[in-house]
């Protein structure tokens, strides 16, 4: 998410300043100039957000009046038996920026997951305030963050999204066209059901969040409350399984080689027992901000022309 932030940044009127992308492989950053322009900034400052009193430093220094979080522990496997690291980075650390956020009346736009359902059995698209679920610690700890997010008081919107992929880094379509252009057959399951979402439209979004966050800040005094804080669900548009997700991949990139078949999940054991039905209702978002939202199979053939071509 962070690198879809930066190509958005750099046509803003806005000062953006990015943390914590130290790690982003080359291959990103090649990417990344190649879509942004070779003069793009890909330094980025240093935060612990764990660190409450760093946090306060840096938005008291560059006089920062909104937070993205994008940051998360999201090995959801590992996050099993990873320890206290994930609570940390999955609720403590949303938690200090929402803090910060309230002491100096700006917005948090923090990034959640659909993995905070699944316990239940559901087969209508799950809406905001449907009792979150989650069945294992990523999910557990993502839920934990929403809710001290809240209960701190600051301007926030939470945006859950599901099925993320990018040009960038590692994800589900890079491994997707890997495989089917070397495997002469691959299982992929067909029995978890959800949205994919190209994380540049996510981006999109919370830039739509932040313009009309501060369209509203302009016409108030200077201590109010954001009419609009709350929980959203933004994915693109649709429904597919994973095995339709990697049909499709295969199709755009003319793999015709590789015989995908369906299989159930259960054919891939694994310490978390994934949603099988995780599709997010989206009306909120689309009638409290007012925009469109791609479906899943144009914004993949966009994200996939950019990584071929």
């Amino acid at each position: 998410m962070g690198n879809e932030m930066r190509i958005l940044a750099k046509d803003s009127a806005d000062r953006y300043i990015f943390t914590d992308v130290v790690d982003a492989s080359e291959e990103s950053i090649a990417m990344l100039k190649k879509l942004a322009g070779e003069d793009i900034n890909t330094d980025t400052e240093h935060l612990d957000i764990t660190n409450l009193d760093a946090i306060r430093d840096i938005v008291k220094h560059e006089n920062v009046e909104a937070i993205v979080n994008c940051a998360a522990y999201t090995n959801v496997d590992a996050a099993e038996t990873a320890g206290d690291i994930v609570e940390t980075l999955n609720a403590t650390a949303p938690e200090n920026l929402a803090k910060v956020m309230k002491e100096v009346n700006g917005l948090l736009v923090h990034v959640s997951t659909d993995y905070v359902f699944g316990g239940a059995t559901y087969n209508t698209p799950c809406k905001e305030d449907q009792k979150g679920t989650p069945t294992g610690i990523y999910g557990l700890t993502k839920l934990h963050g929403e809710q001290k997010i809240q209960a701190t008081g600051c301007n926030y919107v939470i945006l859950r999204t599901a099925w993320l992929y990018s040009e960038f880094g590692k994800n589900f379509v890079k491994t997707m066209l890997n495989l089917t252009s070397t495997k002469p057959q691959l299982k992929v399951v067909f029995d978890q059901v959800g949205t994919p979402t190209y994380a540049l439209d996510l981006a999109y979004a919370i830039m739509s969040i932040i313009e009309d966050y501060k369209k509203e800040w302009n016409a108030k005094p200077e201590i109010w409350n954001y009419s609009k804080n709350g929980i959203y669900h933004f994915s693109n548009e649709g429904v597919c399984s994973w095995y339709d997700f990697a049909k499709m991949i295969a199709e755009i990139a003319d793999n015709k080689d590789c015989n995908i078949q369906p299989c159930h999940s259960e054919e891939f054991p694994s310490p978390v027992k994934r949603p099988f039905f995780s599709v997010l209702d989206k009306t909120k978002v689309k009638y409290t901000f007012v925009f469109a939202i791609p479906y899943w199979s144009e914004s993949l053939k966009m994200c996939m022309n950019k990584i071929l071509f």
